[in-house]
């Protein structure tokens, strides 16, 4: 039996990207599908936050000229791409169904974000694609990740990271002798100034005892061996 009966799995932009960084690479989206597939396969229910930083992101605003929300908002178009290009990337290798929800109305292309209706689409069996962050500017993908999370009493937001296969005590890009954290605490993880994800999300899962696995979204296997109850990555966890 697999350890998890819900998750939610968090992706950023950048793992679609490829080593461009930018944009969407074939590649790389078909291994993320299929990453998707295998929890799926699992009899896991499955919902997915997409980003949207491989077209924009909005501390780009000012480079730009443009306003922060003005940002927030092509960011958040940038999430709806990605969730459309990985639903097209799902469905050419299985019969599941497979629905893209958006917190800001787009109706021709995608369902808005209902609740009771996203927890009925995973009852069902179905593969959720939740865009557009909360709808809101001045909101990363990291908190309304951890929000849907909760709305939908998943058991656990897997955190499929860029490049890093956890958490770390210092930057392991800079640092050769970082040491990886198996496991730790919310308050640990902001105590140590912890940039995985945003402070805000921390906090948000901490206090609702949600449990978080940080793990490479480029290790084959890894996400399926998650729900398996492998120990991969770093799992945070609430202190008690």
């Amino acid at each position: 039996m697999p350890r998890y009966r819900r998750v939610v799995v968090k992706l950023s932009g950048e793992a679609l990207a490829g080593p461009a960084g930018t944009g969407a690479d074939p590649a790389s989206l078909a291994r993320v599908a299929d990453e998707v597939l295998s929890v799926h396969q699992l009899g896991v229910q499955v919902a997915v936050v997409v980003g949207g930083g491989n077209y924009f992101r909005g501390r780009m605003a000012e480079g730009w000229g443009i306003s922060r929300a003005e940002a927030d908002n092509i960011g958040m178009l940038g999430t709806v791409m990605n969730a459309l290009m990985l639903r097209g990337a799902l469905t050419a290798r299985t019969d599941t169904d497979v629905r893209v929800m958006t917190a800001v109305p787009i109706h021709s292309v995608a369902e808005p974000f209902i609740r009771l209706r996203a927890m009925h689409h995973l009852d069902r069996g179905m593969i959720v694609l939740l865009a557009g962050g909360i709808g809101q500017p001045y909101v990363t993908t990291d908190y309304p990740a951890v929000q849907r999370a909760l709305e939908l009493d998943a058991d656990a937001l897997l955190v499929a990271k860029q490049g890093v296969d956890g958490v770390y005590d210092s930057d392991p890009k800079v640092n050769p002798d970082a040491v990886r954290y198996s496991s730790l605490t919310y308050d640990e993880a902001i105590s140590a100034g912890v940039r995985v994800m945003d402070t805000s999300a921390f906090v948000l899962a901490n206090e609702q005892g949600l449990v978080m696995h940080v793990f490479d979204v480029a290790a084959v296997g890894v996400m399926r061996a998650i729900c398996e109850g492998g120990d991969f990555g770093t799992r945070i966890t609430a202190k008690d």
